[in-house]
Formats: structure tokens, sequence, C-alpha cells
């Protein structure tokens, strides 16, 4: 089903059992790669059995220290190809996806590539000179280093030059004249970067190549994409898949001089100075530089890979974001675009490849979810993973990459082999028996978030030339103009936007000349200086066309252009062009809202995304005379009433709510009962429990309950059996009933950093009624699972009058496995002194702070009117 003018009810009946090409897939992590075709199979039978969609095989650093392993062949061995293939036929017969990075660890390189066709980098050697005449040799220090050009200036080592002047070289001798004071003489050498494929396969080690030339990108196809695809079908794989980029430094290619010239207009190597020195009205060629980067990285790596897709008959995804400075707009060379990271009021590298998604109608846009999730690895709950997935959504992605699923032998020590950083998201972790439960919710969620179009209002306009000025070699993100951008722009204007209820698209230059960016109500320009012409036209085109412009704190203006000096000035002057799309009364900052137009149907995904429940009332923008909510954990839906012109909303800590707006009510369609209950009871015990691993053994015990302090059982990683009775008069039944388990408590963040990858290791705020899901049998009828607010599964039908036997079964996390574990950390100083430091284990540690794994509260039943 597409975008197609589908109707309410079609909408509906797909909702609640949808296609599943929409499910979620998980990165697949193959170590060494030394991998089995019996686990393999297991594993992929495990991801299809719980509802996971597909794979994305990366091939990363060895963790065995076997040496039958190691004389087997590594990355590309016939080995490897033929283990490929039997995943890639196992993943058809279970009718899963199966995409294949072309490349082992990140960005691409290796063996197959030389001084030649590595990653470069502008190298300076300045130094004071007398005034008297001299001859310099070109040296060459270190293999590879190419000499480029010469300077001189007057001043000094302490009063730098702000002039300089090429010097001639002939026969390799830079020649120094005559002068009359304190002189600077300022090589320019270009040098391979020196990096290596990061976290590399065995057999994959070697140089990152050269993302701005053609020769080196069709030089790793040729060595690493061909035989991939000779040895897999191309009929067994739907796309393949490049990392996002971290080729750190590299700002020259050989023909950048050549290249400069003919795309800018004049000779960059008498300018090459001012990359150097930043003196004033060096902005120019700076911002230059940076564009004529941004075009050869798109035009020689992200075109040549999808034209070599095409061939191929797979399609190419891709992170395009990091450095090289890839601009928004190079997404229009991807099938299918993706980003990461979490942050709905953020420019994030997600929002980067939405908004390429929708400028360029590319109507599946994915990303790498659950990165860097609650940190360890193991400490995830499917509450993190709800929590996480929907900020997700709300930036406009609608296919979920799990980051990810480590294979593992099954001799390793439990839990078995993990990556080096967050999470490990497999079936080694306790809870998993839930996962076909939250796989199922995300399933619906991501394919209604595919159904017809993005309402987005506002065009955020990415102002790559002011940007590229914040580029600074050596520090930390240099040539990142994602990164430039959101830090130009700052975090209190997008924030603004999306709590008062407007979504934005970021565009820049190229894609306001090349996409269909008419849908835009309002382009607002933020903290603009440098504004092209060609944009400057088109965006008076525009306006004259009955469009508005804003500018916010910036330099540019033009007739018919608002102006506002700062942020707090912006809503007013949005609202007084076009009123917010989605806003919540009262405004309530945690409450994001995604809107999509199918047919006569307006969807609205609502969350609410802090640790406190939330109460407001969404006002839809435009009319409808009908609401029905939508259920993504059932799949039901129901008729809801609206209120002094809008839906009141009861949102739980992280609970998100489906809004659907129609031209008419269906009367098929339930209403909701807006009755609470009307009685409860505490089930107090007593109680007892039996633990998986001992189920015979069942003892007394008082909830709430923590297993960690019974003997024996403070590492125990696994589940346990809660048994009481409870006796119930007839009288209550006739409504609906409840066994809730209790209610959330917000919890402060205890992993600081902001909210990006790592240091904002994404963790819900809240410590939940259970450690961590819970399954409810009520009479031997199993009734539900519980794992995310509200914590309570319908036992109506399984509920009767007199006594009633309630087990809850509650799984925890594989923190106590990690705490346990002897092996990993010894499996990981013997690999490193095999081959070399590879990877490092990160936040371990925190594996040994204390869990609390168990009933925590005592449930009640709670029941509804008859």
């Amino acid at each position: 089903m597409t975008s197609a003018e589908p109707t309410a009810r079609k909408l509906r009946e797909c909702f609640a059992a949808p296609p599943p090409r929409s499910r979620v897939m998980m990165r697949w992590w193959w170590f060494g790669p030394v991998v089995e075709e019996a686990e393999l199979a297991r594993e992929l039978e495990a991801m299809a059995a719980a509802g996971i969609g597909g794979v994305e095989v990366c091939s990363t650093y060895p963790l065995s220290t076997s040496e039958v392993d190691r004389t087997a062949g590594g990355f590309l061995s016939e080995r490897f190809l033929s283990r490929l293939r039997f995943a890639a036929e196992t993943a058809s017969r279970l009718g899963l996806r199966f995409d294949v990075t072309i490349g082992s660890g990140w960005s691409f390189g290796g063996p197959h590539i030389t001084d030649e066709t590595a990653a470069r980098q502008l190298r300076w050697d300045m130094r004071e000179v007398p005034p008297r005449a001299a001859r310099i040799p070109v040296a060459q220090p270190w293999p590879g280093d190419r000499f480029i050009a010469a300077y001189i200036g007057d001043g000094s080592l302490q009063e730098p030059p702000v002039r300089w002047r090429q010097l001639p070289v002939r026969g390799g001798v830079v020649e120094i004249p005559d002068g009359s004071g304190p002189r600077v003489v300022l090589l320019a050498l270009s040098s391979p970067t020196g990096q290596n494929v990061k976290r590399a396969a065995l057999g994959a080690e070697g140089p990152v190549l050269d993302h701005l030339s053609r020769t080196a990108t069709e030089t790793h196809l040729r060595a690493v994409a061909d035989p991939i695809l000779a040895a897999v079908p191309s009929e067994l794989v739907t796309a393949v898949f490049c990392d996002s980029l971290e080729v750190y430094g590299a700002d020259w290619t050989p023909s950048l001089p050549e290249e400069f010239r003919a795309r800018r207009g004049y000779d960059l190597l008498p300018e090459l100075p001012l990359l150097h020195t930043r003196v004033v009205g060096s902005e120019r060629v700076r911002s230059d530089v940076a564009t004529t980067l941004g075009e050869l990285y798109e035009e020689n790596f992200v075109a040549v890979v999808r034209e070599w897709a095409q061939r191929h008959g797979v399609l190419f995804r891709i992170q395009s974001y990091g450095q090289p400075p890839g601009a928004l707009s190079a997404y229009r060379h991807a099938d299918l675009p993706e980003g990461e990271g979490w942050g709905w009021r953020s420019v994030t590298q997600t929002k980067w490849a939405t908004s390429a998604a929708h400028l360029y109608q590319r109507p599946v846009v994915s990303s790498e979810t659950w990165t860097w999730v609650h940190s360890p690895s193991l400490a995830a709950t499917p509450l993190d993973l709800v929590g996480e997935a929907h900020e997700h959504l709300l930036l406009g992605v609608n296919q979920l990459i799990g980051h990810g699923w480590p294979y593992s032998p099954p001799s390793a020590q439990p839990p078995g082999w993990i990556f080096y950083a967050a999470g490990a998201l497999s079936d080694v972790n306790p809870w998993w028996p839930a996962m076909p439960a939250l796989a199922s919710y995300l399933h619906r969620l991501c394919w209604l978030l595919r159904q017809g179009h993005p309402v987005v209002d506002v065009a955020l306009y990415a102002p790559s030339r002011d940007a590229a000025l914040r580029f600074e070699p050596g520090t930390r993100g240099y040539l990142d103009l994602w990164r430039a951008t959101r830090g130009h722009i700052g975090e209190g204007l997008p924030a603004a936007l999306r709590e008062a209820g407007y979504d934005y698209d970021l565009v820049d230059d190229i894609a306001l000349r090349e996409a269909d960016w008419s849908r835009y109500r309002v382009v607002v320009l933020p903290f603009v200086r440098d504004l092209p012409v060609e944009t400057a036209r088109l965006l008076e085109k525009h306006v004259a066309a009955g469009g508005a412009v804003v500018t916010v704190g910036g330099a540019v203006q033009r007739d018919g252009w608002v102006a506002v000096d700062d942020v707090d000035a912006l809503l007013p002057a949005l609202a007084a062009v076009v009123p917010p799309d989605a806003p919540t009364s009262p405004v309530t900052p945690d409450v994001g809202v995604v809107h999509r137009r199918a047919g006569e149907a307006d969807v609205y995904l609502v969350a609410n995304t802090g640790p406190h429940p939330q109460s407001f009332v969404l006002r839809t923008r435009d009319d409808a005379a009908a609401f029905e909510r939508w259920d993504a954990r059932t799949g039901r839906a129901h008729r809801v009433d609206v209120v002094d012109g809008g839906v009141p909303l009861d949102l739980q800590p992280y609970e998100a709510a489906v809004l659907v707006a129609l031209p008419a009510p269906d009367q098929d369609v339930p209403a909701a009962s807006a009755d609470g209950p009307a009685d409860a009871v505490d089930l107090t015990g007593p109680w007892t429990v039996a633990y998986e691993d001992a189920p015979q053994e069942r003892n007394d015990v008082a909830v709430p309950h923590r297993w960690e302090d019974d003997p024996g059982r403070a590492d125990y990683s696994g589940g346990a059996s809660y048994e009481t009775t409870v006796i119930v008069d007839g009288d209550r039944l006739g409504g609906r009933v409840l066994l809730d388990l209790g209610p959330v408590r917000a919890e402060p963040r205890d992993v600081p950093g902001e909210p990006a990858l790592r240091g904002a290791s994404y963790r819900a705020d809240v410590a939940a009624p259970v450690g961590e899901v819970a399954q409810v049998i009520v009479n031997d009828v199993v009734c539900g699972w519980a794992w995310a607010p509200p914590y309570a599964v319908d036992v109506t039908d399984a509920l009767r009058a007199g006594e009633n036997t309630v087990v809850v079964r509650v799984l925890g996390t594989g923190l106590g496995a990690l705490r346990a574990n002897t092996e990993l950390a010894t499996t990981v100083d013997a690999v490193t002194s095999i081959d070399g430091k590879r990877f490092t284990m990160q936040d371990l540690e925190l594996a040994q702070r204390p869990t609390t794994s168990g009933l925590r509260a005592v449930p009640s039943l709670q029941f509804g009117r008859r």
C-alpha cells in the first residue's frame, strides 16, 4: 500500500495487520568474521520468531583467538562468502530482508587502498626566515607526501603575515628572494591521513579510501563490493549499505586545484594560505573549498556507488553525513536515506536524512536506532527501546534499523559475544520473550508513517556557507557539515518550532534548486550572513507566489521578507503567516507530534517523550468531523470525542498515541469508554516466587520484592514467576478488568551528556513497577505482556467469580550475567595481543551498578463499570 489515496477503512485494516516490509531490522555483527551455519540459522530463526523483519550484515573486528578460526579465512575469503550466501538464502526462506555492508568496519577502505587512493589531508610547515635569499629543497619525510606550493609573507611567528605571495619552485627547490625584514615561509603539502579502517575484520585492514576520488571509489567497489554480490545473488539482497562518514581530516585530493578552478572560477593555490592563517577576507575561500569538497564527495563517491548498485539490481542505503562535508542534498543519490541519533527537538543526523527523504520523495527513510541505548550492553529494556524509537519516529523515520544483534558462538560464556558499544539486542536478553509484542507495536507505527505524505509547513534553511566557516582543523567534527550546521542553527530554534506544534525540514541551496519544496508554506533563514544570489532569487519567487520567508537574526533581507531579531520573536511572526499544525494546550514541551496525510485521513503520532505523565488537548489546525484513536499495541481502534475544539489526551511517561482525523465518523468503530475503574483490589498476597532456573522451588515472598536480595541471586539473569490467589465477587464482573502492575516513578538520568550518541546513551528516566517486563497469566490463560507504561494487562476474559490464580512472570535484563562473566575481558585482552587494538570495550564498569529485578510494586485489579 502506498500514498495512493487509501480509505480510512483500508488504513485501519492494514494497521491491525500490516504487511511485513516495515518491520524492525537489525544490524547483525559478525566478529572476525567467524560464523558457523548452524548458529547463523538459529539466530535468523530467533529474529523471525520475534517479529524482526531483516538484517544488515556488518563484518567487524575478531573476537575468536582460535588458530583454526584464523586459518579458515577472514573477510572476503571463500569461507566468509560461503557463509554470507548461506545467511542470505536462510533469510530468504524465512521471509527476512537481507542487506549487506560493502566493507568491513568503517569507513570504507582496506588492503587494496594505496597512497594513491587513500584519504589525504593538507599539512603545513611554517618557519621564520632571515632577509637573505635562500634555496630550500622540497623534502618528502613520509611516504606518500606530496608538495603542493610554497608561500612567503612579511612578519614573524609571533606577528604572522596577513598577506602571502606564492614562491617559484624549480627542480624541486623553493626559491626565496632577498627581503628587507623578518619573513615567514609557509609550505603546503598533502599527505595520506594515515587513518586505517576502524574495527576492521581479519583481512580487511588497511587505509581509508579517498571519498573525493572516483578512482578510489571504483577500486573499492571492484575489490570488495563485486566479490560480495558475485557470491550472493542480487535477488537475495535488498540493499547495500554505507555507514556514516568518519574520514577524519580528509580535506585534500590531488585533483582539488583543478576542480576548484573549474567550479569556482578562480585559482585556489594563490589563496591556499587563507585556509591556514584565517585572516579577514578568508571567508570566501574557506566556504568555496568546503563546497568543492562536498561536491567531489557527492559526485565521486555517493553517485558512483549508486550507479554501481543500480547496475547490480540492488538498492543503495547510506548515512550521508560526517567527514568529508556531505551536503544534505547528496542524499539525492541514495535510494534509502538513513540517519542516526535521537532528539526530536534538535537538528540531528536523523533529521538531516528525513529532510532529504521528504525533499527527494523517498518514501522509506531509516535510522540507526539504539546506537548507545542505556549503556552498557544488556542494560537496555523494552521501555528504553520504545522511548528512543518514538524520538526517531517524531523525526520522520519510518524504518528502524536496530543497533544491533551480535553473532555469538554457542560455546561462549553467557551473555556471549557483545559489540564494544551498547546495545546487545538479541535473545540473550532474558526479557526477549516480550520482543514480539514490542516488535509488533513498532511495526504498526512504521507502516502507518509510510502512508500518504508528511505534513511539514516550515523549510529551515541549512546555511552551508556560513556553517563551513566553523570548520577548524584538528577539532572534533572538522569538515562535518551536519555538525557545523547544527552548531550554527543552535538548539533553541528547532526546539521552539517543534514545541509550538510546527514541523520542519532542512533544505539547502541545491535542494532549493532541484527538489520540490513548493509544499512548504514558509522558509526560515536562521542567522544567515552569506546567502547565494541564486538562492535569494528562488526565495523571492517563493514570496511572489504566495509563500513567506522569515529571517532570524541574520544579515540578509529582501522586500517582502519578514525579519525578526531572535528565536523569541520567531513564533509570533510564523503564526501570522501560518498557524501551528498540531499544537498542544497547554504547551507541553515533552510532547511531540508528527503528522501525515493519507487520502481522507490525517494521521498524528503523539508521543510523550518525558518521565512525567502529561494531560493536554491536541488542537489540530485542520477541522475534522471525527477522531479515532488507534492502539499500536493491539491494532484496535475506537472513536474519541472532541472537546472544545480539541482531543483531550492523558499520556503516561514515554507513551504514544495514534490519532486519526476523518471527514465523518465511522459508526462501525466503537466509541471509547469515558469511565474510569469503578473500584480496585490490591493483590497483597500471600505471594510465592519460583525462579525459571529452579521452577520446582517455590518460596513465600513479600511484594514488593527484589530478587537480587535472595541468596545466590545477586547476579541472576533470567525470570521468576510470582503467584497469588484472589477471590473475586461476581458482582464486580461484567465490565473491563485490568491487572495494573503499578505506576512508574520518575528517576533522574545517571549517564551525563548531551542528547546525541555516546554520552547520551538513551535511557528512559523512570523506574518501572516491574524489573523489567511482565507476562500476566490468570487461571492458566496467558493475558499479555506489560513492557512500557501503562503497565496494565486486560484480564477480563480470564477472570471468574470465586478463586482466581494470578501469575506475574517477570523477566529481567542480562546485566547480572555481564557482571558475572569472567571470559569477556580475558578474550578481549587475548585478541588485542594478537590483532592489535582494534576496539575498546566501553562502559563495562557500569555493569557493576546495582540492579533491582523482580516485582517492584503491589499489583491491583482495576474493575471497570458494568
